[in-house]
């Protein structure tokens, strides 16, 4: 084999060969698949025979046309490990030595969620006199500034890359440009988005690129969603896909799946792809600075009843400050799920500090990535926030100015959504009476009916002057208590008791003498040593609790694991109780007036039932460790007496 050929597995073509179409189905075709496996082979090559400046084309080539293709950290480190190889093999002042460092600073920055380097090195390139550098380092610098303060600069760079195209004699370029720049369109929410797209097409009509032609059925896929075109969206969507594992795409699965988690989010069914959302949430195949898949699955696991999922879920998005979360494309989308997460936890510290981050772009979409999906105006965001936070004038205003910000979005289903939320508000704050919240839920509803919507359930939060009051059942061996929607079911326990006992009686002080020996709110003064157990329960018990040894013991002869479970789970429970209401050698226990042996008692019986409660439902048990006073004497008050009810 001569030292320009390659393996038979390409037909014996040389490496200039191999190098070239490499080249061209990466930046004519923008078929990444193809490109990667070519310029792989080419770089192989080119290393064998010590070739710096083809070391170096195919290095550069195999980091795509996008930033951060290469995902998982084993190969993306092997990309770049290349690159730094192939920069130390040619001339640092040469045009593929700009260029590597350009592709190196690029990516640095996307990673570290800045773009300051990558700026900087763009105004070094203007100033080299090399088109192709030019146009690459534009691309680059424009897939890194993609937060939402940096729509003035994004568009100014996708217009000099579509004016860059004409020196560049490679045709991808201009699909690129126009890419970038309708992408910069509808995410500035600007009127004339859809002609940039029409545009776009017809250039790709007159030669296809894989991977801009994946991005742009994308937008069509958002477009229609954004009609309420369900099924059809759907349908284009798993096309779209396809489009994109083709093209070789990394995000061809990942856009899919955000496309049907809008599709369904509107369907009312987002609580179907918990599993789904959490395999995606875990996977390498995202971006390092996107944190959209742990906040979808917050929300759909809060929408599923699976709170605690939820809870952790918004807990990891939050880490120490929100604030922390980079400003990537998908960094709008994330504090939608956010503060929806944060809605229908009741997590009003997490929702009022989405409100202050997400203010300065009330005016903006919520578009993520590349104009992949689209979940409307940044003000249904903000309104949700305000409700979630009690700020119901406030919450008002944001409904009626994202119901307006949606119908010029032509955005349907995120209209009938926040006319459904406007509507329920005004309900519960009767701020323009009761005939306008009627009109506007009556016509949300028609609205719904007729694009296929279910609109989610509204559970009216307690009035102002009811605010978060829980409720405590007995249900046979357990007791239920629920809050605001939420319900919790927990073991019988003598602490449940004092607990059933305070929570009845809200704003009420209850002697902790009183609660020890099972009385309701009585008189203090009224109070007398009393036994909390009666002989003849004390009997009862003991002779169930024999009887339930030898059924155990039938049970387990018998192999019956289930039944001898259960009965175990009744004979702790006897077992508890003997113990919680007898002292030394059996005798009955009293309180015989010692008011400091009934509160310490009661104070570890109901602190040990708050905690089995923040087990099951860490949000009930909150609102019952702030709300629960314990000591002499103990009251259940809810927040508004905390505020001097």
């Amino acid at each position: 084999m001569t030292t320009e050929e390659l393996p038979s597995a390409y037909g014996g073509m040389g490496l200039d060969d191999v190098l070239l179409k490499g080249e061209f189905a990466l930046h004519t075709r923008g078929d990444l698949r193809l490109s990667r496996r070519l310029l792989d082979e080419a770089y192989r090559e080119a290393d064998r025979q010590g070739d710096g400046p083809r070391l170096a084309r195919a290095a550069l080539g195999l980091g795509g046309v996008w930033v951060h293709e290469h995902r998982a950290a084993a190969e993306a480190g092997v990309v770049r490990a290349r690159q730094l190889h192939a920069l130390s093999m040619i001339d640092p002042r040469s045009s593929l030595a700009l260029r590597l460092r350009v592709r190196l600073c690029a990516e640095d920055d996307y990673r570290s969620g800045r773009h300051d380097r990558i700026l900087e090195i763009l105004a070094q390139v203007r100033g080299a006199g090399d088109p192709v550098a030019l146009a690459e380092v534009l691309s680059l610098a424009h897939h890194c500034v993609l937060g939402p303060a940096d729509g003035a600069t994004r568009l100014e760079l996708a217009e000099e890359l579509i004016g860059q195209a004409a020196h560049t004699a490679r045709r991808g370029d201009l699909s690129m440009g126009l890419m970038w720049r309708t992408a910069d369109l509808l995410m500035a929410a600007d009127p004339h988005a859809e002609r940039s797209l029409t545009e776009l097409r017809s250039v790709l009509a007159g030669g296809e690129h894989l991977a801009v032609g994946f991005v742009a059925s994308a937008m069509e896929v958002m477009l229609s969603i954004r009609a309420g075109r369900f099924a059809q969206a759907e349908s284009m969507a798993a096309t779209c896909a396809e489009r994109g594992d083709l093209a070789g795409d990394v995000d061809a699965l990942g856009w899919y799946c955000e496309h049907l988690g809008t599709i369904r989010w509107y369907q009312g069914r987002i609580g179907e792809l918990v599993e789904v959302i959490s395999d995606l949430a875990h996977s390498p195949i995202h971006s390092a600075v996107d944190s959209t898949y742990l906040a979808a699955l917050a929300v759909a696991a809060a929408t599923a009843g699976e709170h605690r999922l939820a809870v952790h879920m918004l807990a990891r998005v939050l880490g120490r400050d929100l604030s922390d979360l980079p400003h990537s494309s998908s960094w709008l989308l994330t504090m939608y799920c956010v503060v929806e997460a944060a809605y229908l936890l009741h997590d009003s510290e997490a929702a009022a500090r989405a409100y202050t981050l997400l203010s300065p772009f009330a005016d903006l979409p919520i578009i993520s990535s590349l104009g992949v999906t689209c979940l409307g105006s940044v003000h249904y965001s903000l309104a949700t926030s305000s409700l979630t936070v009690g700020d119901v004038d406030r919450a008002i205003d944001h409904f009626r100015k994202a119901i307006r910000a949606n119908q010029a979005l032509g955005h349907w289903p995120a209209a009938v959504l926040s006319r459904w939320r406007l509507g329920h508000v005004l309900a519960r704050g009767q701020r323009s009476g009761h005939g306008e919240a009627r009109r506007e839920l009556a016509r949300a509803e028609q609205e719904a009916l007729s694009l296929g919507m279910v609109l989610p359930p509204e559970k009216d939060p307690p009035a102002e002057d009811a605010v978060a009051i829980c409720t405590c059942r007995r249900r046979g061996r357990a007791w239920q208590i629920e809050l605001q929607g939420r319900t919790v079911v927990v073991e019988n326990r003598i602490g449940m008791r004092h607990l059933a006992t305070l929570i009845a009686n809200p704003g009420r002080e209850i002697p902790a003498t009183d609660l020890a020996v099972g009385a309701g709110p009585v008189a203090h003064d009224s109070f007398s040593s009393q036994p909390i157990m009666d002989a003849v329960a004390k009997r009862t018990f003991t002779d169930r609790l024999a009887q339930l040894e030898a059924e155990i013991d039938d049970s387990d002869s018998m192999n019956d694991l289930e039944r001898a479970t259960s009965l175990r789970r009744e004979r702790d429970w006897l077992i508890d109780e003997l113990t919680t209401t007898t002292g030394l050698k059996g005798r009955m226990r009293e309180f015989t007036g010692s008011d400091e042996r009934a509160r310490v008692a009661v104070s570890k019986a109901v602190k040990r039932a708050i905690s089995r409660i923040m087990e099951i439902d860490p949000v009930v048990g909150a609102h019952l460790v702030d709300t629960m006073e314990t000591g002499q004497r103990c009251c259940y008050r809810p927040r508004l007496d905390r505020r001097g009810a």
